[in-house]
């Protein structure tokens, strides 16, 4: 495709010409590396597991910081109806 081919496709596409060849250069770049710069299926599985169990962990600290939070308004709740002996 020659320059003024490739102008007129990036104007019906809505696209820079910069950016076919940042897109080229990446896809050449992605497809070069070599296998070891891949991850592995293995290395892959292994970051799913981690995924889900930081995510398990986000989720079990969410509930703890929400319960933590209730029972905060509720003490404040109760010392705002039954004031203690601050004299003592």
């Amino acid at each position: 495709m020659d320059e003024q081919q490739r102008n007129a496709w990036c104007r019906a596409n809505g696209v820079y010409p910069q950016q076919l060849i940042e897109w080229r250069q990446a896809a050449t770049e992605a497809l070069g590396s070599t296998a070891s710069e891949r991850s592995s299926p293995a290395q892959a599985k292994a970051q799913q597991r981690r995924i889900k169990q930081l995510e398990r962990d986000l989720r079990r600290k969410d509930k703890a910081l929400a319960e933590t939070a209730a029972l905060l308004v509720l003490s404040k709740k109760l010392e705002a109806v039954l004031p203690g002996d601050e004299d003592a």
